[in-house]
């Protein structure tokens, strides 16, 4: 997949932990894990809304686009 989550990266930067954020933003440890290991098929808007205002970020800083010939190098 050409989306990659940063959401690990973002977490480290304002140093919060998975627990801390999954009660925030109120969503399921395991949710949020999958999301966190880039194993997410999808994010709904409002998780993603929910995710920024707890971090302080864009989405942006969470999400990029990586074409998917640079993955396989």
């Amino acid at each position: 997949m050409a989306i990659i989550i940063n959401l690990d990266v973002v977490m480290a930067q304002r140093k919060k932990g998975l627990t801390e954020l999954a009660g925030e933003v109120d969503i399921t440890l395991a949710n949020l894990s999958i999301l966190k290991n880039n194993k997410a098929k999808a994010v709904r808007l409002s998780t993603l809304d929910a995710i920024c205002k707890a971090l302080n970020c864009q989405p942006g800083d969470i999400l990029q686009y990586v074409p998917d010939e640079e993955i396989e190098e």
